[in-house]
């Protein structure tokens, strides 16, 4: 495998929590979690914000809510359940109603 550990760690845990993720959707999530905002994070919690960021913003209408006016909290709320259901389609057995995707001070909001 090419790449540093951290990014073969990366890529690892990518396949194992969204198997069916298409591929140019898995080359974004990797450059997000790639970033070096997130290099103090553990490799999954840094895919798992990465992949939560590229779904809210890129397959729902998340930024649409922002530029509306909504409050950041408010525009996570209403997208969480859309993205439950794109991550549901990779086959990813986490969800973002956990309330993991809400932290504050998070990198990737």
């Amino acid at each position: 495998m090419v790449g540093t550990k951290r990014q073969q760690a990366i890529r690892k845990a990518l396949r194992a929590l969204a198997p069916g993720i298409p591929f140019g959707d898995a080359e974004a999530v990797l450059t997000l979690a790639g970033r070096p905002a997130m290099k103090a994070l553990p490799p999954g919690t840094a895919l798992w914000l990465a992949l939560a960021s590229h779904v809210r913003h890129v397959h729902t209408d998340y930024d649409q809510l922002l530029a509306e006016g909504y409050e950041r909290d408010a525009a996570r709320f209403f997208v969480a359940e859309p993205s439950d259901d794109v991550l549901a389609g990779w086959g990813c057995q986490r969800s973002v109603l956990d309330g993991e995707m809400l932290e504050e001070g998070a990198p990737g909001a």
